[in-house]
């Protein structure tokens, strides 16, 4: 209903030239195989992770300037400063996507493992938090570098799952939907208001799942490309074997009748 019909014909366009394969029914078949692929298990896993691998369900920056007793900060320094993580978070964003496409030729998984790193750094030092306090609004600041990796996520579901619309439908919905059933009840166990400033149980569930975040997209990576190497060969395969038909002769027998 947004849509004009000419937009609605550039965007199946756009979707044939990404590769990406039409409707077609759900099937028994279609559905048993989609649930037998570790697709749908895998990526889940994967944005589970990241959704709640990171600090977004708690105002960690703002309780640790509330709770600061030398200096101490006014309401719109409260306010304002913990801005600057989102500021990163538009940065690293932007560069991890930049580099996905350029430097690392359209990987997705590199950028993941960096934001996995960072994220690890930032909370491991927060877990400690006897630290000095300029290192505190450092990894505070640093810790925007892991918010930004939704779109690699999901970029990489499209496109393992490009061979198959309704796969790639349901594992995306899948992605989506898991990650924020563990995000109502998650932060109320590991984000509690009580544990402010030093949310020490919370940097240490993100740490972990940032771990294993990066241990989810090294098990996904050779998964893929072994797929894709399959994929080649049986394409191939495929043309080897249409060339040779279009090759062979074909007999043709005259039948000669006695006039």
């Amino acid at each position: 209903m947004y849509l004009t019909p000419e937009e609605r014909d550039f965007g199946r366009k756009r979707m044939e030239l990404e590769g990406r394969k039409g409707r077609a029914p759900y099937t028994r078949a279609k559905i048993t195989r989609i649930f037998s692929s570790w697709h749908i298990y895998l990526l889940t896993l994967l944005y589970i992770c990241f959704n709640n691998g990171n600090s977004g369900a708690s105002p960690a920056f703002a309780q640790f300037l509330r709770h600061s007793k030398d200096p101490k900060y006014a309401i719109w320094q409260i306010n304002v400063y913990p801005t600057t993580t989102s500021a990163v978070q538009v940065v690293t964003t932007l560069a991890y996507a930049w580099t996905s496409d350029s430097i690392f030729k359209g990987a997705r998984w590199p950028p993941i493992i960096i934001g996995g790193v960072l994220n690890i750094f930032c909370y491991i030092s927060l877990a400690i938090w006897d630290i000095p306090s300029g290192f505190k609004w450092f990894c505070l600041i640093l810790m925007g570098s892991g918010f930004g990796l939704s779109g690699l996520c999901f970029a990489w579901a499209h496109e393992i799952c490009s061979d198959d619309n309704e796969e790639r439908a349901l594992v995306t919905g899948t992605m989506n939907e898991l990650a924020y059933v563990f995000q109502a009840w998650l932060p109320l166990l590991v984000w509690q208001q009580v544990d402010a400033p030093e949310y020490q149980k919370g940097y240490i569930t993100v740490t972990c799942l940032s771990a294993l975040m990066i241990a989810t997209a090294l098990v996904i990576r050779p998964l893929h490309k072994r797929e894709d190497r399959l994929k080649a060969l049986n394409a191939e395969h495929d043309t080897d074997h249409d060339s040779e038909t279009s090759s062979t002769p074909v007999e043709v027998q005259v039948s000669s009748k006695k006039i």
